[in-house]
């Protein structure tokens, strides 16, 4: 073999291998419930597939993989979510899904964060609200995509980017369902991640990494404190 097709050869192999790895398995069994009622959830020794420990499937039953109806119930508050992760739906386990109703009061907001393992798609049922994403760093800078959304409309926003919200009527509500392409796609709120982490990030580094003055910082980070209840 020549020494060039040898190296492209062996260069196609290493970026199939590393796509496979980068991405979650596909999965080697019909189901895997999450048994959140084992004693030794987190036991090392006991099967467990993304994290969760399997239930015995002779054990499986219907209701595992059934939610009894909460997406018809809104909220009071500004800015509310009621939906189905593995944490709440064991039977989504392995699935790659979830799916979220979130009603946002007159003036509320999801504020600003990013699911770092799933994209998420969001469908307005009632309302009209803003939709905004912000690309990784280019170049050029991060580019802001922003959208106003009406009832039926849909948008996408990419998985890892830093999204949000806002409902920007004064005295009409939304209503949107959002699903995910993960079981447990986890959520970041930049805010409460950069100003309110324990123990606190170094006042000097925000400081200097927001080109503002450390008194401004240490207000930030204390509006975030328990006690106060952010």
């Amino acid at each position: 073999m020549a020494p060039a097709t040898y190296f492209l050869l062996v260069s196609f192999l290493a970026l199939v291998t590393s796509q496979a790895i980068a991405s979650d398995p596909s999965p080697l069994q019909d189901f895997c419930v999450d048994d959140i009622h084992s004693p030794d959830m987190h036991a090392l020794t006991l099967m467990k597939v993304s994290g969760f420990v399997c239930k015995d499937p002779m054990a499986v039953n219907a209701d595992d993989f059934f939610k009894a109806a909460n997406l018809d119930k809104p909220s009071d508050t500004m800015k509310s979510k009621v939906g189905s992760n593995v944490m709440q739906f064991p039977g989504l386990n392995t699935l790659g899904i979830s799916l979220a109703r979130i009603d946002y009061a007159p003036l509320g907001q999801n504020s600003p964060h990013t699911h770092p393992r799933a994209t998420e798609i969001i469908t307005v049922l009632e309302g009209t609200f803003h939709v905004r994403f912000v690309t990784s760093n280019t170049d050029n800078g991060n580019k802001l995509f922003a959208k106003v959304l009406n009832k039926g409309d849909v948008f996408v926003f990419p998985q890892g980017v830093i999204h949000f919200q806002f409902n920007p009527i004064r005295d009409k509500p939304v209503v949107a369902i959002a699903a995910l392409s993960s079981q447990n796609p986890g959520a970041i709120t930049i805010a409460n991640a950069v100003f309110g982490s324990k123990p606190p990030i170094s006042g000097d580094v925000l400081a200097k990494a927001f080109q503002v003055q450390k008194g401004t910082i240490d207000w930030l980070q204390a509006q975030f404190r328990e006690n106060n209840h952010y």
